[in-house]
């Protein structure tokens, strides 16, 4: 359904003096199939968002007018549903590609504020206990507080000279690391690692190190695979399983941790700007980095709305650069003795 609107010039941009805005494209206008289609989520999804961001987009400026925090809103959408500046998109909303790359920025850097208010591991008791039941539920492994791993996200090369940012692969990319409960919700997101740095040195290098190596990790720990190092407060699989005990913590183990990766699917599939399928993100490290994060964001407040995923998987996803494992459990003793007690508790 097409909304005849004229494409307006950039240069009467994003605010202006008195919160002029220039009305554009009507929600009501519009039915919910046609903004899932195009935005990839329904009306009140959308109004929720113009509740949460419009103060921050709508910061006066000297431009003579704006554009209001609804069409901001509906541009970022679009694109980070799409992965593209369709001009299609930009008609919609009677936008230039400009004008969207701009809004696109704007509804990012107020999706960035707000990370830490959607993005948290649970700190009351009660909350914690809950999550812990909800891990146990999936496969019987006890005492889980997260999943984590890391995921690559394709980027344009920041310069010719950097090789920081060139994964295994050969590519450029962003490693990002990422913790999510048992339902997908995301508890961290650190997204700006460069695409070289091998997962066990981002997780060594990440605050989700310092904060359970400090606070979080009493009474629970976090499941990891195998291109991370056993840890007090992270447990990984057995490398060679011996004994039938041993075998049935890896399978456990195995399904319990299967969530993150489901996670990072249903992310890349409702996000095609980081699936790869539109090509790499075609900005810097830093503000690709924000995107992925406002992405992140996006997701856990959907999960919070009850939205499933609306497309279908992702075919265009990037190739994730494989790791070199090395097996060095036992330079923590007190990790392996752990790891020894929980098999002997609820596996033997």
């Amino acid at each position: 359904m097409a909304v005849p609107i004229a494409v307006l010039d950039c240069d009467l941009l994003l605010y202006g003096r008195g919160h002029r805005t220039l009305d554009r494209f009507k929600l009501e206008d519009v039915t919910d199939e046609y903004l899932v289609s195009t935005y990839g989520f329904p009306r009140q999804f959308i109004y929720y968002l113009v509740d949460l961001l419009g103060a921050s987009l709508s910061r006066p400026t000297q431009r003579s007018r704006a554009i209001s925090p609804e069409t901001q809103i509906l541009a970022a959408l679009g694109f980070y549903t799409s992965g593209s500046f369709q001009t299609r998109m930009g008609d919609a909303i009677g936008i230039s590609q400009a004008s969207m790359s701009r809004c696109v920025a704007n509804v990012t850097e107020a999706l960035v504020e707000r990370a830490s208010q959607f993005i948290h591991f649970p700190e009351d008791e009660a909350t914690v206990q809950s999550l812990k039941d909800d891990f146990y539920g999936l496969a019987g492994m006890p005492g889980v507080l997260g999943v984590v791993d890391c995921t690559h996200v394709a980027i344009k090369a920041p310069n010719a000279e950097d090789l920081s940012y060139v994964n295994r692969k050969g590519l450029h990319s962003l490693n990002c690391l990422m913790v999510c409960d048992a339902r997908g919700v995301l508890l961290s997101a650190e997204t700006h690692w460069p695409g070289s740095l091998p997962d066990c040195t981002v997780l060594q290098q990440a605050a989700l190190t310092s904060q359970f190596e400090t606070e979080l990790h009493k009474n629970g720990w976090l499941l990891g695979d195998s291109s991370f190092f056993l840890r007090t407060w992270l447990m990984t699989p057995l490398h060679i399983p011996e004994t039938p005990a041993e075998y049935r913590y890896n399978m456990a183990h195995s399904a319990t941790h299967n969530v993150i990766e489901q996670t990072f699917r249903t992310i890349r599939s409702r996000f095609r700007c980081l699936d790869g399928s539109k090509g790499t993100l075609q900005y810097s490290p830093e503000k690709s980095s924000h995107i992925i994060l406002a992405c992140c964001v996006l997701h856990n407040i959907s999960l919070e709305h009850g939205l499933d995923v609306w497309s279908s998987p992702a075919t265009g996803h990037m190739e994730q650069p494989e790791e070199e494992y090395e097996q060095m459990e036992s330079m923590d003793s007190e990790a392996c003795r752990i790891r020894q007690e929980l098999l002997l508790t609820h596996f033997s």
